[in-house]
């Protein structure tokens, strides 16, 4: 009761600071800001803190307090015991698929209202901006400029200065370790932009502009100093399977520290520098952290690029005459995960997978099928749909074999649908597909020079406060340097360029007052990483120390052994395999409530986005009409898009 009182009034406070922020961001543009604004620069201006800290206070801080309460709030919820199924409500058909098109992609009610809003918070600052412009406006003699000319720049200038909010919320989508949208379900990316963006950004900007954007660029440094910091130092392969049957599919195997949980669907980035020193690739983790107390194991399907360099460095390694295997070191990243596992809530479960989509399934299935307990709600009922092009692309199934197997030992009902595309139609069994592909060598690497585990994220509770007191050394370090370097007539963001007099030509123009706040920002940004980095070298030192695994006795040998075919358990063949065709969707749909069971029906699509497409489009068919309060059986389908790369 405590713990759910303290989610609850976390979740106020959190609200209570994004209103606020968001209401600073609506009143900005007014006249009323601008009047109390100056009022506030004023009295602010003759304190410790100075003009400077109060846009700290007013621009800053709320998104970079919205993380630390956000960081506290989920650490609590990954504590909390498995919730019951949860009921249907409103915000489940505000969630289900409502625009689906090539162009646009697939959008909910409530993407489509978020972008709704933001335009029209938009239109507002520029017309409330505009509208108090053109009161003003005058002609200037000196520039030789109309008033047609006047209002033609300004405005250029006012579409130019709503870049400030997209500036503002720019890079917190990138974010990973730290990104406060998995309490709304949403995970960063920033493959295209680590490195880069924050960078070129943080040099277009002066003076208070700065601290509108500064949350995403200290929350983005602080994240990707966190994340350089936990990929170091590298871990190593294991063991890897390739598959004999030409997929040029690999199963790698990781060592990971026992106290490292994650959840289904889970992805972690890989580094591998004997292939590439600056690629990182995502993969989705096929293990379940419940079964494998020291192990995690992640599927690569190798086509070209660096995971065909990947497939090759393996298979030269297999084929080499040494006496023992080489140590292949990696990088780790991760694991990344969702925070809530709602998505598994649901009376029964329908997979549908295109390929190499195939991989966060694996990990739900052994999730579900590894779970005794009865006070977790998982669906249990689960029809798995798998497309491939070519039928030994069903190696891939090779890790649930037993689940697809022998489903008398646990609470799954595990129903699997294949359809192979471009091949005729055969009289093979999936059981006997499975068998026939899943021959593969396995071998065992050396660990002589890498011998740790993956440890994964920093709870999130030290992330917070990691978060939290970098912010105050950022403060303290600003308002040191402020009252130091910066004499008293320069601290008015508004003084102009200060010139010697013109008999002392000869001597150097002084440093503009906003060159010498943009480099105190700089430097007291600098203060705050290097000391959180000595920080957090000093607990992951710790942590490692006290926390290498010994190698496995069977590691760093050269015998490679054969994956033999699995025997059926039952005499019963329950899984099916279609030739030559696409599946018919709405067919399946339509037969799926009658042969699971169940009117909450949970979709889950990972693949080519036109089957994601397609697939959202009935569900957003099937499920016109909900009556949110009724008691009845009616069928609701409840459409989640996956990706096996984040």
């Amino acid at each position: 009761m405590a713990k759910a009182i303290l989610l609850a009034l976390l979740k106020v406070l959190m609200i209570i600071i994004f209103a606020g922020w968001i209401a600073l961001w609506l009143l900005k543009p007014t006249n009323l800001w601008t009047r109390k604004w100056k009022g506030a620069e004023d009295s602010a201006r003759h304190t410790v803190f100075g003009y400077y800290g109060l846009n700290f206070a007013v621009f800053t801080f709320p998104p970079i307090a919205l993380t630390i309460i956000g960081l506290v709030y989920l650490d609590l919820v990954t504590k909390e015991p498995p919730r019951s199924r949860p009921a249907r409500s409103a915000t489940v058909g505000l969630s289900n698929p409502v625009v689906v098109n090539s162009f646009v992609g697939i959008l909910s009610s409530l993407e489509i209202l978020a972008v709704f809003l933001f335009f029209l918070f938009l239109a507002w600052t520029y017309y409330a901006r505009i509208s108090n412009d053109f009161k003003k406006l005058m002609p200037v003699k000196s520039l030789k400029l109309d008033l047609w000319q006047i209002k033609y720049l300004r405005v250029a200038t006012r579409f130019g200065l709503l870049a400030e909010v997209c500036l503002a919320l720019l890079l917190l989508p990138v974010l990973r370790g730290l990104a406060i949208f998995q309490l709304i379900g949403i995970y960063g990316d920033g493959r295209k932009k680590d490195g880069y963006t924050w960078q070129e950004r943080l040099l277009l900007l002066q003076d208070w502009h700065f601290y509108m954007v500064f949350s995403g660029v200290f929350l983005f440094g602080l994240d990707k100093l966190l994340r350089i910091l936990q990929s170091r130092p590298q871990s190593c392969i294991l063991s890897s399977r390739i598959y004999l049957i030409p997929s040029k599919a690999i199963e790698l195997t990781l060592p990971k520290d026992p106290g490292l949980k994650y959840t289904p669907t889970s992805v972690i980035y890989m580094k591998i520098p004997s292939i590439s020193k600056f690629q990182w690739h995502p993969f989705s983790i096929t293990s379940s952290s419940n079964i494998d107390d020291h192990t995690m194991s992640v599927v690569v399907k190798c086509n070209e690029g660096w995971t065909s360099s990947l497939y090759d460095m393996i298979q030269a390694e297999l084929d080499s005459d040494t006496g023992a295997m080489s140590c292949i070191p990696v990088s780790i990243e991760g694991p990344y995960g969702p925070a809530s596992l709602d998505f598994l809530r649901h009376d029964s479960l329908l997979l549908i997978a295109g390929g190499a989509g195939i991989t966060p399934f694996l990990s739900i299935i052994k999730e579900i099928a590894s779970i005794s307990s009865s006070r977790y709600r998982f669906a249990t009922q689960v029809q798995l749909i798998y497309v491939v092009k070519k039928s030994q692309d069903v190696c891939l199934l090779n890790s649930v074999s037993s689940q697809l197997l022998n489903q008398s030992s646990t609470q799954l009902s595990l129903n699997l649908k294949v359809y192979v595309t471009q091949e005729e139609s055969s009289n093979a069994t999936v059981i006997g597909l499975v068998n026939n592909f899943s021959l593969a060598r396995t071998v065992n690497f050396s660990t002589e020079y890498s011998n740790y585990a993956v440890h994964g994220l920093d709870s999130s509770i030290l992330m917070a406060a990691m978060v939290a007191l970098s912010s105050i050394k950022f403060l303290v370090s600003l308002i040191f340097f402020n009252r130091i370097f910066v004499p008293t007539e320069m601290k008015s963001p508004t003084s102009q360029k200060m010139v010697v007099p013109s008999e002392n030509k000869a001597s150097k123009e002084k440093i503009t007052p906003s060159s010498v706040v943009d480099l105190l920002l700089l430097a007291s940004f600098i203060v705050a990483l290097a000391c959180n980095t000595f920080v957090a070298i000093i607990l992951r030192w710790k942590r490692l120390k006290k926390d290498i695994p010994a190698a496995s006795p069977k590691q760093g040998n050269k015998a490679t052994e054969l994956a033999g075919s699995v025997e059926a358990r039952s005499t019963v063949e329950e899984h099916e395999i279609h030739f030559g065709g696409r599946p018919d969707f709405q067919d399946i749909l339509s037969k799926f409530p009658d042969e699971t069971g169940g009117s909450d029906i949970g979709v889950l699509v990972c693949g080519p986005e036109s089957m994601k497409e397609s697939v959202a489009s009935l569900c957003q068919l099937k499920s016109q009409g909900l009556n949110i309060g009724a008691k009845g059986k009616k069928p609701y389908f409840i459409f989640h898009s996956l990706s096996f790369t984040l």
